[in-house]
């Protein structure tokens, strides 16, 4: 499932094409993906102008004039796609299900194969009290994003911190890759009891966990099955994985000093986890 990174890079591709563009036409080619879509979800976005977007952990928000925000998921699956709305194929794209076209002649679609993803509206008033968004933690790369506030949420967690990491209620929009990068570089053990996270591996994991989200995102995310961007390129970010995917390499902080364990893979709660069990403590 794409993560913060991807979510972002490609909310930040839809916003090049789509921001401040009226949606010509709209239209919907099954009644759902996860969920139903809205009742007349295709008539009320024709016509609509796009105001702006806002991403909130791993969920994209589409702004319309009328006061209304497209909630998007993508699910596990899921892509936009943007393309020249006159190039046609000659058959229907495969798994899009909801498509748009601006009068500037953009073409864009939600293709979602598996159909985890989902769409909802919204009004923008009320974007935070949305039944998937209120429950949220903080985003990690808000200024409000500090050791102290982590360190609150954290407290008297018996779960392991990889999992309490994974909690979006904790902090909204990490997933398995990035949890994984950003405990190594804070050197703590995905096994180490949430609670125990405290002082400098306290001070340590923040920006650790803003540096990892940082650095994908200008590498325009990690491409891994499904993703892609919405111009359909790929993110490059998993050539610079630490530990995620790499069990039986050397870690680079020991390489060649023994006794050297290499990057490990261990599962916890039905996840891989990926560590180096000398220098993550």
């Amino acid at each position: 499932m794409p993560e913060l990174p991807e979510v972002e890079t490609v909310m930040r591709g839809l916003r090049r094409v789509l921001e401040g563009q009226r949606i010509r036409a709209a239209s919907v080619a099954r009644p759902d993906l996860r969920w139903p879509f809205p009742e007349g979800l295709a008539l009320r976005l024709t016509g609509a102008r796009v105001d702006g977007f806002r991403r909130r952990g791993k969920y994209m928000l589409m702004r319309l004039s009328g006061g209304d925000s497209v909630l998007i998921h993508l699910g596990m699956s899921g892509r936009m796609v943007a393309r020249d709305a006159m190039d046609r194929p000659n058959a229907p794209v495969a798994h899009e299900h909801l498509a748009l076209e601006t009068e500037a002649g953009v073409r864009v679609g939600f293709v979602d194969p598996r159909r985890f993803g989902c769409v909802d509206l919204v009004p923008t008033a009320a974007e935070e009290a949305h039944r998937l968004l209120a429950g949220l933690g903080p985003e990690p790369l808000e200024p409000g994003f500090t050791p102290a506030v982590l360190g609150a949420a954290l407290a008297g967690k018996r779960t392991p911190i990889k999992a309490a990491l994974l909690d979006q209620r904790v902090v909204a929009g990490l997933g398995n890759i990035y949890v994984s990068e950003a405990l190594f570089r804070a050197g703590i053990s995905p096994r180490r009891l949430a609670a125990s996270v405290t002082g400098a591996r306290l001070q340590r994991l923040v920006p650790a966990i803003r540096a990892v989200l940082e650095e994908s995102i200008a590498a325009g995310g990690s491409s891994l099955r499904d993703y892609v961007q919405a111009d359909g390129g790929i993110g490059f970010f998993q050539e610079r994985f630490k530990v995620y995917d790499r069990a039986g390499l050397p870690c680079e902080r020991c390489p060649g000093v023994p006794p050297c364990p290499g990057i490990q893979r261990i599962v916890q709660a039905g996840r891989a986890s990926f560590h180096c069990p000398r220098t993550q403590r």
